[in-house]
């Protein structure tokens, strides 16, 4: 029957005897608790022990015992919890035994000696960002606030001008042993760096080649001389890109490099419309050059060609005149008096059949005269002045003509 059921007078089950109603002493019930569990997981001593007060020491022995076999399953589970560590995917482990570097663990689980082995966590993959010449904090607006840095900021070029250079740097880390353990800080190291090659670049370049078509140039050199720099140091870190947010000369000059600025793109706009004007009249020129050329050798061969066929003409003539010179000689002055006769009017006189007081009728010759040369101007006139110069040709044909009648007469009078 249990002790607490009816009839079962109430028995206290700890001391075996009745009591009367009302709780029990929390002291006594503690200690009669942690005898009875030093009963169940201790084991009695030999030796022939009788008394109660040997059974008791037995009993307190093997309670301790069975305390500290908890104890140290309990430590176990706790050290092998505390020697277990996962590395996440992007990271890498560096374990260090008694503060000496031993290995670097890829990512997942890993055991590690507790507690003389360290575990340093390095995420390798997270791009990290740093602003030279500047520092950016945020506003109360869209745009960070800009703060400049001019102890950065302010560097010198060839040409002795100060300018204003921004730069932002991207980077990660590539040796997590290096950048833990070669330089104390890493990031400051990396800030130090970039400046002095930027630097460097910058005093090697001209204020207008930095202000103008040379960013590019300054971003590759110096992401290129940082690098290798870093590596110099044995930094572990990785450069990844070089950006220039800005290049500006300083605030206090800034007004006259406006000024010289927009003179060199007048300059430059002038220059163009000069090169416009050079490349839309030298052609005109260069096309009128070459029609006067064209010209000049067609008048060449045609003059070349009047001579040879009057130096041709002659020849035969003085053939002619060589077999036959009075006939020649006829016929010379004849050809003369038609040429020279054609060209002019004419009045018929019979001096047998007039009279001493002789009338010309002036006027009707001259009326005639000049519908004769208006008549043959429109006859003739295009051919000759397609053939030869119209100046030029009627001098030419009027002087050889009169040439020949003189030398028809002389040639008589001989």
């Amino acid at each position: 029957m249990a002790w607490n059921e009816p009839g079962g007078g109430n028995r206290d089950p700890w001391s075996g005897g009745g009591r009367d109603q009302g709780p029990p002493d929390l002291d006594e019930v503690v200690r009669k608790l942690s005898d009875r569990f030093n009963n169940l997981l201790g084991s009695g001593r030999g030796g022939g022990s009788s008394s109660s007060s040997g059974g008791g020491g037995g009993a307190s022995g093997s309670g301790l015992a069975g305390i500290g076999l908890i104890v140290g399953i309990i430590a176990l589970i706790g050290w092998l919890i505390a020697s277990i560590y996962i590395v996440n995917e992007g990271e890498r482990g560096v374990v260090l035994r008694f503060g000496r570097y031993l290995e670097t663990t890829l990512p997942g689980p890993h055991l590690r000696i507790f507690p003389i082995d360290q575990v340093e966590i390095v995420n390798v993959e997270q791009r990290r960002f740093r602003e030279i010449g500047y520092r950016s904090a945020a506003g109360g607006g869209r745009q960070p606030a800009i703060r400049s840095v001019p102890k950065e900021a302010l560097m010198l070029t060839q040409d002795e001008n100060i300018v204003d250079v921004r730069l932002a740097v991207q980077y990660q880390i590539k040796d997590p042993r290096a950048y833990l353990f070669n330089v104390l800080d890493p990031e400051a190291v990396l800030v130090q760096v970039v400046e002095s090659a930027t630097r460097e670049t910058i005093g090697k370049s001209t204020m207008d080649f930095v202000l103008t078509e040379g960013r590019s140039d300054i971003v590759a050199d110096t992401q290129s001389l940082s690098q290798d720099i870093l590596d110099q140091y044995g930094a572990g870190l990785q450069i990844i890109t070089v950006v220039l947010q800005d290049a500006q000369p300083p605030e206090e000059v800034q007004d006259a490099f406006a000024d010289a600025i927009k003179a060199r793109e007048d300059e430059q706009r002038l220059k163009n419309e000069a090169e416009a004007y050079s490349n839309e009249v030298i052609p005109k020129a260069r096309g009128q050059a070459a029609r006067r050329l064209q010209e000049a050798s067609a008048y060449k061969e045609q003059v070349i060609a009047q001579a040879q066929g009057e130096a041709s003409r002659f020849e035969q003539l003085l053939m002619a005149y060589q077999q036959a010179p009075e006939v020649t000689r006829e016929r010379l002055y004849l050809e003369t008096l038609e040429t020279v006769l054609s060209q002019v009017s004419k009045v018929l006189v019979d001096v047998k059949g007039t009279n001493n007081l002789l009338y010309l009728p002036l006027d009707r010759l001259l009326k005639t005269d000049q519908a004769s040369s208006t008549g043959d101007a429109h006859s003739t006139g295009g051919a000759l002045l397609e053939n030869l110069p119209s100046s030029s040709s009627s001098s030419a044909d009027g002087s050889a003509a009169a040439t020949r009648l003189r030398d028809l007469n002389r040639s008589r009078e001989v």
